[in-house]
């Protein structure tokens, strides 16, 4: 029998990958890449994999009322009826009987005539019947969980944070497609001459409102176009730009990245040092397979001049450097990744509290470690792509209480973001200016 690789096949593959383990944007990228698609599939099985994975919980409790109790139900199999309902409920222009159609045979094509019975079952039993409305549940929190697809710890340590209002702001965000930014390497071009370059490919070219030297683009992927192929830029989320924003960085500097991999901050930095000036940035990652990751982007954004990449744990960073060698470090920490839910949107059914916590003690450990290598008047930036204050705020707290020779810092960005803010530090959050979620803390050591 032929393999069904039919786009709504392609995605229950890809979804049942993930669901045992795989990380959504890598597994859909090899799907793509391992079958010949046209442009309006490829786009298609995108929307099946993440829409399905960023309304989950809604949808699984759509579909507990018509599963028995205890019945065990194939992964693959309850795959194929969660794309089919994501179909149903969320896109308008998608046919009833196409969807059915195709689930049914789908699972005709990979299971028996029992697991084809059971999903006709399944679906025709959800068109009789109708679907429960989420709105009538009495339990707030659990009504705003099943209708944004966001666990209940998640929304009340929200709540708690920021209050009721932003908390359904942030939830109104977080399902909708992410932006596509790039940054242009200003050490090769200018910014002028890469809008040129991409306007001229076709490409819709709208300057950032978040980030200096970058873009957001429509009409096609960054990665297809001429600039990106010869390096003169990369693709960056707008708000992982501000943290090396944030560190003032001159051209002679000697710069510690901390937790470099894959390296986009690396080579952010890089292109503002000058090699012949002494300027270096030494970029650390734990794994040695990450490492020739960094090394690679170095060298495609021809920065491979002033960037040593070397594999070491942030944490054991003493024995390998000389105390107050660098003139700017920064730590862009290892996090729960929260503020990364639209790409990522697996990330919010994985973490848990205690993970929280726990993340929280080797942020802390990896900036303990290295602040001892910071120069006097030298700064040090704590950076996360996370929305939560134990990541966030406490920790910058708890640092600054254990480290009196740092004082707290501005954060200064070149557009000058939330500049009415009375704190220190940088918050972002998704529904700010539609970018990823992201803190960025600055701290000068005074001696």
């Amino acid at each position: 029998m032929t393999k069904n690789t039919t786009p709504r096949a392609l995605a229950v593959e890809a979804l049942t990958r993930v669901a045992n383990g795989a990380y959504s944007n890598l597994q859909l990228e090899q799907t793509l890449e391992s079958h010949a698609l046209s442009d309006v599939d490829r786009r298609f099985v995108t929307n099946l994999v993440y829409g399905t994975i960023q309304h989950r919980l809604t949808l699984e409790y759509y579909l507990e009322g018509f599963v028995k109790p205890n019945q065990k139900v194939l992964p693959w199999v309850k795959m194929t009826l969660l794309v089919a309902l994501y179909q149903e409920i969320y896109l308008d222009r998608v046919p009833k009987r196409a969807i059915f159609n195709e689930a049914i045979q789908l699972a005709k094509d990979r299971g028996h005539e029992g697991i084809r019975r059971f999903v006709t079952g399944v679906l025709h039993a959800m068109d009789r019947q109708g679907l429960p409305d989420i709105a009538a549940i009495k339990d707030p929190t659990k009504c705003l969980s099943l209708q944004y697809s966001v666990p209940e710890w998640l929304i009340t340590a929200l709540q708690e944070q920021v209050g009721a209002d932003k908390t359904l702001k942030i939830l109104e965000t977080i399902n909708q497609p992410a932006e596509q930014s790039v940054r242009v390497n200003v050490a090769v071009t200018t910014v002028e001459a890469v809008e040129q370059a991409l306007n001229d490919e076709g490409y819709t070219v709208t300057h950032s409102e978040v980030a200096g030297d970058a873009f957001r683009l429509d009409d096609a992927a960054a990665n297809q176009s001429k600039a990106f192929a010869d390096g003169r830029l990369t693709i960056q989320d707008e708000s992982a730009m501000l943290p090396v924003e944030a560190l003032q960085i001159r051209p002679g500097d000697q710069v510690l990245d901390a937790c470099a991999a894959p390296g986009g901050k690396t080579t952010q930095i890089a292109a503002h040092l000058d090699a012949h000036s002494g300027g270096k940035v030494t970029a650390l990652d734990l794994h040695p397979k990450k490492v020739a990751l960094i090394e690679a982007n170095a060298e495609r954004l021809h920065v491979a001049d002033r960037v040593d990449a070397v594999a070491l744990d942030a944490r054991e960073i003493d024995q390998a450097y000389p105390k107050k060698m660098f003139d700017r470090i920064l730590v862009d920490a290892p996090c729960s990744g929260l503020g990364l839910i639209r790409r990522k949107p697996e990330i919010r059914y994985e973490k848990t509290p205690e993970d929280i916590q726990s993340l929280q003690r080797v942020q802390l450990g990896i900036l303990d470690a290295v602040s001892a290598k910071v120069k006097p008047n030298g700064i040090l930036v704590y950076s996360t792509c996370t929305i939560l204050d134990t990541e966030n705020t406490d920790v910058a707290t708890k640092f600054l209480a254990d480290h009196p020779e740092f004082e707290s810092m501005r954060v200064e960005t070149s557009q000058q973001l939330k500049d009415d803010r009375t704190n220190d530090t940088l918050k972002i959050y998704p529904d700010d200016f539609d970018s990823d979620g992201f803190f960025v803390s600055a701290f000068r050591r005074k001696k």
